[in-house]
């Protein structure tokens, strides 16, 4: 007995024409999507997935259970699906190739750093360590040949990480309000104190230097990294070590003018990074010295390891 055809509805990842298809299995209902559809041979294998939401069907009974005229959306190979749509249904969009494997790249790229050395954790930007904890636990321990309990761990060990530098960020804030009530506290007084005793004369307009018309360094920096110097509390907590040291051997003048700021508070900042940086970098150190002590020149085990950090 010939196997009965059911009725399906099938289109393309982000488009709105669909195409009816009769199967009698998901594999006949596969390449005849290919077909109707126009999928080029060199983007197969294609997926099937769910129109209403994206759930993938690869399993011939599941196919076998669904009623009549499901909709379906084809995915060649590298495409992906989303939920957003102006409509604020649940269409497709087709995502830019380029951008996914850009970010996969970059996760990747970070991953083979924690591979080579973990105490790398220590010199990553927030930015960095933000990539890391969101990727799929399953995808990390693939990359990094870990069971996936150990990938928790490192993800809360990075969280972690992230968190102290928070509660960092925090805490200099509040030290800098402290020293600014205070100074503003003393300038009040002072104030007060010399109209009492001082006759009140015309002030002279003196140049203070800080006229940016006069500079004409230029800055090598990047515009995220100038970015992040301008708007964020205590920027030296968010860049990587590479960034950190770039900061602290710009021209200050230069990078003075860049922020629009005066000379002596681009080299407060400078003097922050250097003093981060090598914070950093005495961590990683320590870390080496710990290792080679222990394990002569073999690398610490991944649990050793992070247990040691989460210590810390």
């Amino acid at each position: 007995m010939a196997a009965r055809l059911k009725q399906c509805l099938v289109r393309r990842n982000g488009a709105g024409e669909q195409h009816g298809v009769a199967a009698s299995c998901l594999r006949e209902l596969r390449d005849k999507a290919g077909g109707v559809l126009a999928i080029d041979k060199a983007r197969e294998p294609i997926t099937l997935v769910l129109a209403e939401d994206g759930t993938i069907v690869d399993d011939e009974d599941y196919f076998l259970c669904l009623p009549p005229n499901t909709k379906f959306v084809a995915l060649a190979k590298n495409e992906k699906w989303s939920s957003k749509n102006s409509d604020g249904g649940t269409a497709w969009l087709s995502e830019s190739i380029d951008e996914v494997d850009s970010a996969v790249e970059k996760w990747k790229q970070l991953a083979r750093q924690l591979k080579d050395d973990l105490s790398n954790i220590i010199l990553m930007s927030e930015e960095d360590l933000q990539v890391l904890i969101d990727v799929p636990r399953s995808d990390l321990a693939e990359e990094l040949a870990q069971s996936q309990p150990k990938i928790q761990v490192l993800q809360d060990t990075l969280q972690q990480v992230l968190d102290r530098r928070e509660e960092e960020r925090q805490s200099k804030q509040l030290l800098e309000l402290y020293l600014e009530a205070l100074k503003n506290e003393d300038s009040i007084l002072s104030k007060v104190a010399e109209s009492d005793t001082v006759p009140r004369k015309e002030m002279d307009v003196v140049d203070t230097g800080t006229s940016s018309t006069g500079i004409s360094a230029k800055t090598a920096l990047s515009d995220q990294i100038l970015a992040a110097l301008k708007e964020k509390p205590a920027p030296e907590l968010c860049l990587d070590s590479q960034d950190l040291e770039l900061v602290f051997k710009e021209d200050t003048e230069a990078l003075a003018s860049a922020l629009s700021w005066d000379k002596q508070k681009a080299e407060a900042l400078q003097q922050a990074c250097d003093q981060e940086l090598s914070k950093r970098l005495q961590q990683v150190q320590t870390l080496h010295s710990l290792r080679s002590t222990s394990k002569g020149k073999k690398t610490l085990p991944w649990g050793d390891w992070l247990s040691s950090k989460r210590k810390k």
